[in-house]
């Protein structure tokens, strides 16, 4: 499986549009079937700072989630957002299993 982190600084005034518009995408990406989980995370002492912890279950279902219709909404509405460009980093999970993965996201913990 394959996780994701993605780093996002939000300009001041836009934090609250930035989080309820992630949020909106973050819901509609855990029906994806190749998505087993999809974080969203905000600095306790930078509330301008995101990270969206994304976690596929397999190396094609990040292109198949950038080819949906609410991802290309999030990407468009937040574009305008970004204090500067967002950045990515890609990992390969290790622990939990991946049944342990899939059984969280599912299940809200």
């Amino acid at each position: 499986m394959l996780a994701v982190f993605v780093h996002v600084h939000v300009k001041a005034g836009k934090v609250e549009a930035f989080r309820a518009a992630t949020q909106k995408n973050a819901q509609s990406s855990l029906t994806e079937p190749g998505v087993a989980r999809f974080d969203v995370i905000q600095e306790e002492s930078d509330e301008t700072r995101f990270v969206l912890i994304e976690v596929y279950k397999n190396a094609a279902a990040p292109a198949e989630h950038k080819e949906t219709a609410h991802y290309r909404k999030w990407r468009d509405a937040v574009a305008d957002m970004m204090e500067e460009p967002r950045r990515s980093t890609k990992y390969r999970t290790l622990f939990p299993e991946e049944c342990r993965w899939a059984t969280s996201a599912a299940s809200g913990d």
